[in-house]
């Protein structure tokens, strides 16, 4: 299944798998034409400030096939495998020529603990091809007294853009900033409208190239394609298969989407952040503009990282009604011992409402690496489908 014959025949999709594909080649672009770009560790970065301030937020992604010098000096082998390789691109240069400024949030410990390295290595080793970096220090507990020091923090980070592109960002620019997100989102889910429920006409693995080109590109340019992308779509054949939802380790490639739906499922949500929990929540352009920042990155849809387990399987419970799937799949990375932590929770949730699951845990990267994998998947499907080949 994967990518499906009537994606590939449409010019929106493919202008945006053409981004997907060579993320890259589309960042140097930019930055030839002259537009600074800010490179994003982390889910918490307000885009939109970034945005008002006349950058280009981007994703920082990992590469599976690069030697790990820098990674193995510095960093413990206990980091996840995807966070090695991405601090490999932050030091060895790679980055320095893709993007003219960085900004972490503390969306996990991992995160904080990269920033911390990064920190150092540019004050001991000041040689090292590191862009500046800024860190946002988000609470995410929903309470007022964290809501006004949250205020406080992205009041400083609206000053270091301000100092980096060299010019007041203004209450306007934001509100327009923010109206382009919003639209954005909104295109979005029109794309996730057409995964959920009995008609499925998106694939998985499309989703995740229409959500994805949009971390690499200018953002109405992406609206744009999306939009155009949606009305297509929605004459596209149905999709017969067994509709699964995934959870778990932030997929920033296609090769497990393809997997699970080369086996003849479809999925049809996630909550990761390079899913439908980028798009979950708009900016209210009633609100000051620092209260509307705020409000959208602390109330939107709980991560693993942020949130308790009871927190956690209400949120899945949520998804997976909404997205009509009949099945879960759990997949987790080697050291990424957190997100197990609500996975009991969750599991006995479904088993309760008679929702079927299958779990992958401490999972070698790239998927390809794990032996058996395809395999279990397989014999998943053919369960799902009642023992039908």
């Amino acid at each position: 299944m994967g990518i499906h014959e009537c994606a590939l025949k449409s010019r929106a999709f493919n202008a945006l798998k053409e981004v997907y594909d060579h993320r890259s080649e589309a960042l140097l672009k930019e930055r030839s034409e002259g537009k600074k770009v800010l490179g994003e560790l982390g889910c918490d970065v307000p885009d939109e400030l970034v945005i008002a301030a006349g950058m280009l937020p981007v994703r920082i992604y990992a590469d599976s096939d690069r030697d790990m010098t820098e990674a193995d000096k510095y960093l413990e082998y206990a980091f996840e495998p995807v966070v090695r390789a991405q601090f490999e691109k932050l030091v060895d240069g790679t980055y320095s020529e893709q993007i003219d400024y960085l900004a972490i949030s503390n969306s996990t410990d991992i995160d904080i603990r990269i920033f911390l390295y990064l920190r150092e290595l540019k004050r001991v080793e000041p040689e090292k091809p590191i862009v500046p970096i800024t860190f946002i220090d988000w609470l995410f507990t929903r309470n007022r007294l964290h809501q006004e020091r949250n205020e406080f923090i992205i009041g400083l980070f609206r000053k270091q853009l301000e100092e980096w592109a060299g010019h007041e960002i203004t209450d306007v620019d934001i509100l327009k900033a923010a109206d382009i997100c919003n639209k954005n989102r909104a295109a979005l889910r029109r794309i996730s409208a057409l995964r959920h429920g009995n008609e499925v006409r998106i694939t998985g693995s499309e989703a995740l190239v229409i959500i994805g080109a949009g971390l690499f590109m200018d953002r109405e340019k992406h609206t744009e394609l999306v939009n155009e992308l949606s009305d297509e779509a929605r004459g596209w054949p149905v999709i017969d298969a067994p509709r699964v939802y995934y959870t778990g380790a932030n997929q920033e490639d296609l090769r497990l989407y393809e997997m699970i739906e080369s086996k003849g499922l479809v999925i049809v949500g996630e909550d990761t952040d390079f899913g439908e929990r980028y798009f979950n929540r708009d900016f209210n352009l009633d609100y000051p503009v620092i209260r509307g920042i705020v409000d959208r990155y602390m109330l939107r849809e709980f991560s693993a990282k942020k949130a308790t387990p009871k927190e956690r399987m209400e949120a899945l419970e949520r998804e997976v009604e909404a997205a009509g799937a009949q099945a879960v799949v759990f997949y987790t990375n080697i050291y990424d011992e957190v997100a197990t932590w609500d996975i009991p929770k969750q599991i006995e949730s479904l088993e309760r409402r008679g929702i079927k699951h299958i779990r992958f845990e401490k999972m070698l990267w790239p998927a390809a690496k794990n032996e058996g994998l395809e395999e279990r998947l397989g014999e998943f499907a053919e369960e799902m489908r009642g023992g039908r080949s």
